[in-house]
């Protein structure tokens, strides 16, 4: 059995229960007229939401309504939450190494733990990596 939704020329709008989706549509039981099968609405329930990320999570004091309980309380949450979902998918869990500096120049692309500091410095600072050095010393290399 197949339900369909119905509507005939009058806009008399109704459910029917057919054995196939070859059967005819009944007559309008409002007004008796030819009835037409319309698209149903779409229903979806139980929609997949990983939740904020990492990098959407606040990491300052204001950023957690200065220390409000209910907020702290509901980013805790969302965060408890965000874990356990990595837990189970790790490619969700993105880059986890610490922020050194995510303010000022670094705003827009936090500098990490083992980046390299010459090119995040001028990256931010010029907008272009820095040229690499043509020298490079080795730690038993005596100056």
């Amino acid at each position: 059995m197949i339900i369909y939704d119905v509507r005939c020329a009058a806009a008399h709008r109704f459910e029917v229960t057919l054995t196939s989706m070859f059967a005819e549509t009944p007559a309008c039981p409002g007004c008796g007229g030819p009835t037409r099968r319309v698209p149903a609405a779409v229903h979806m329930s139980g929609r997949a939401d990983a939740g904020p990320s990492r990098d959407q999570m606040p990491n300052t004091w204001h950023g957690i309504g200065r220390g409000d309980r209910e907020t702290v309380r509901g980013w805790h949450g969302l965060m408890t939450q965000r874990e356990k979902l990595e837990e189970r998918y790790p490619e969700l869990a993105g880059d986890r190494r610490p922020v050194l500096a995510h303010e000022g120049a670094f705003a827009n692309a936090p500098l990490r733990a083992g980046d390299p500091l010459a090119a995040s410095i001028s990256r931010a600072t010029f907008g272009a990596p820095a040229a690499a050095s043509t020298r490079t010393s080795t730690p038993t290399e005596k100056r």
